[in-house]
């Protein structure tokens, strides 16, 4: 089992940058494919991005240039570097560790992107 714990949200202006944090517990985190998912009040929570055990990553269009996953198994983390910032990315941030048919979330953190 795998218990996940976000940090890093906060209060940025439009155009900064935030780096999330994701710190992993548990055995076999290395085994997980890693994600990045958010949802924004009166929305469903969709993927952001994603880090599979082979390195591969994947973005969805909106924040392709501007974020960055990345992990260190050695420290069981998982990262999210968010620049250039947007009103539309505020949301509560997830992370999730998925692999075949077992998946676990961690809480959540806000980014709230406002002037």
């Amino acid at each position: 089992q795998v218990q996940l714990v976000e940090s890093g949200g906060g209060l940025v202006q439009p155009g900064g940058s935030l780096r999330l944090s994701c710190a992993a517990s548990g055995s076999g985190f290395s085994l997980y494919n890693m994600a990045w998912y958010r949802q924004a009040p009166g929305q469903q929570r969709d993927l952001v991005a994603s880090i599979f055990t082979s390195n591969t990553t994947n973005y969805i269009d909106s924040v392709k240039g501007r974020f960055i996953i990345s992990r260190d198994n050695a420290k069981k983390m998982v990262y999210l570097q968010m620049n250039t910032l947007k009103p539309e990315d505020t949301a509560v941030y997830y992370c999730k560790a998925f692999y075949l048919w077992t998946a676990y979330w961690g809480q959540g953190t806000q980014v709230t992107v406002s002037s």
